[in-house]
């Protein structure tokens, strides 16, 4: 199970670089996110199986707060709350993006990057041109 969730994770990682590279910024930014949630998966695919097999007899380790297993084993809760902060995280990221997106696209009405390029860039304000020259 662990090598096909290590797949899984490779197949999005590629993918989103795949996305990162290309010239439409709404790629870049489906990119990014697929990218947070390959991370995620890869936290997930580190943390360990659940389920342990011991002399063909497969045994179900217990939570660390509700109870113990016939072994004492317990799941590591580490990983779950390293995910819980990602989300949170990438969630703040992805509509800081979004936002961003929505401002650049009311300005150049365009998503290609090489329009970007082409865009006049805002002049500076007389007070730090003056204060640059000094």
């Amino acid at each position: 199970m662990t090598v096909l969730l290590s797949i899984c994770v490779a197949v999005i990682f590629a993918v989103s670089v795949y996305l990162l590279t290309s010239r439409d910024l709404k790629s870049v930014a489906m990119g990014l996110f697929l990218f947070s949630h390959a991370a995620h998966m890869g936290i997930i695919a580190m943390s360990g199986q659940p389920l342990l097999s011991l002399g063909g007899e497969t045994v179900r380790k217990a939570s660390p707060i509700l109870g113990t297993s016939a072994l004492g084993l317990h799941v590591d809760p580490l990983p779950q709350a390293l995910i819980l902060t990602s989300i949170v995280i990438s969630f703040a990221v992805t509509g800081f993006l979004l936002a961003l997106l929505v401002a650049q696209h009311r300005r150049v009405r365009s998503m290609d990057v090489t329009e970007l390029r082409e865009e006049d860039r805002p002049e500076m304000p007389d007070d730090f041109a003056t204060a640059e020259a000094a």
